[in-house]
């Protein structure tokens, strides 16, 4: 599994260890990324994602994970995250059409 989030693009950047002695060796800086689980209201289901704390914080910052998908740019998004927002997308037209019929 990739140490990259899924919605921000965050990744392992790499530095140095400076000892006291000012001696460098190469070390990795991780991201914070964590297992959650979103409700999604027009898939009716939990979506499991794997994200930074960045990224929990921006999906809830607009409402959900269905308000923030359909106002993202696919361009920015990873190829798993954008399956989700095409299939949200999809079921988000057919309930519309089906509430106006």
């Amino acid at each position: 599994m990739a140490k990259r989030c899924a919605i921000t693009g965050k990744g392992v950047l790499s530095g140095n260890n400076v000892s006291h002695a000012n001696n460098k060796t190469r070390r990795r800086f991780l991201p914070n990324l964590q297992e959650a689980s979103f409700m999604s209201d027009s898939l009716g289901r939990m979506v499991r994602l794997r994200l930074s704390t960045r990224g929990i914080r921006t999906i809830e910052f607009h409402g959900g994970i269905d308000a923030y998908l359909l106002k993202a740019k696919t361009a920015r998004l990873a190829p798993e995250i954008v399956k989700l927002k095409k299939v949200i997308k999809k079921r988000t037209i057919a309930v519309a059409a089906a509430a106006t019929a």
